[in-house]
């Protein structure tokens, strides 16, 4: 069976991104996993020079016992129900924990929350999900903290035209040929590096050979302001989700460009976020 990973710190922020899980999960006939990761008691223990006898039991029935509580009150019913899996996990690393689980169950992609009332989106959305999308080897769905969820009928994919572009476009088909859902792709360039109608087509024809999904259409549009180009194409679309890829980093004007448009995006938080790391794009073939 297909499974999501949701990791969460219990916060206010992390609720609607439980939520939208959920109903991912449900529309995508995926078992959900709740996780959060927690550091070791023995670790606290060396720091603090104090000694917690059988601390580590305890902590994990603890973490397992709040993760059910949590699930129970904000998706209003027991976890085996709402083929809901929990898990504490014990870990020095938020990150490094998550990852191990995802790997572990082969998670479709990972969802976290973003905490939107800001500083800059609390410096660009968070630490651990900032980490998770530099360094996770799958897709990290990040959903803003007032996002109610429903069906998601349009993903919008800002690309370069990069081969790992079309390995992050072959993962999404995957996820999106379920929900039924239209895949926009868009190319946003300024005006003086136009793409002629042949050479969209054969990008088209090169995207279709790969993806493997009829469901898709791609816009080249121009503009000296992407940015807020893609907002705008967001919201003409009626994006339900926009998808982008996270690359490494490098001295080409054009993946520093892409890279900062990521950044920005990150910071806008109003509209849930997939990001696909370039440097593991190779898991994304199916």
């Amino acid at each position: 069976m297909k499974s999501i990973l949701y990791a969460t710190d219990y916060s206010e922020s992390s609720v609607a991104a439980l939520k939208y899980a959920h109903h991912m999960s449900l529309s995508l006939n995926a078992k959900l996993w709740v996780v959060h990761v927690f550091e070791s008691p023995s670790m606290m223990q060396t720091r603090a020079r104090i000694p917690f006898p059988n601390r580590e039991k305890e902590t994990f029935e603890m973490h397992n016992d709040k993760l059910e509580g949590f699930c129970k009150k904000h998706l209003g019913g027991d976890t085996d129900t709402l083929n809901v899996a929990v898990e504490a996990i014990q870990d020095k690393s938020a990150v490094e924990g998550i990852v191990s689980k995802a790997e572990q169950i082969q998670s479709l992609f990972i969802v976290t929350g973003m905490n939107s009332k800001s500083k800059l989106q609390r410096l660009i959305m968070g630490s651990t999900a900032r980490t998770l999308i530099e360094k996770a080897p799958y897709p990290v769905l990040t959903i803003p903290e007032d996002k109610e969820y429903h069906p998601i009928k349009t993903i919008v994919y800002a690309t370069d035209f990069q081969q790992e572009d079309l390995d992050a476009l072959s993962k999404l088909a995957s996820i999106a040929k379920p929900l039924e859902a239209k895949i926009k792709i868009v190319h946003i360039c300024t005006m003086e590096k136009t793409i002629c109608d042949i050479e969209k087509t054969q990008r088209m024809e090169t995207i279709g050979k790969h993806m493997k999904y009829a469901n898709v259409e791609l816009d080249v549009l121009h503009s000296e302001d992407i940015f807020t180009e893609l907002i705008t194409y967001s919201e003409k679309t009626d994006a339900d989700m926009i998808g982008m890829l996270e690359r490494e980093s490098t001295s080409y004007t054009s993946d520093l460009f892409y890279r900062n448009l990521l950044k920005k995006m990150k910071s806008y938080g109003k509209i849930p976020l997939m990001s696909f790391n370039a440097k593991n794009y190779g898991k994304f073939h199916l």
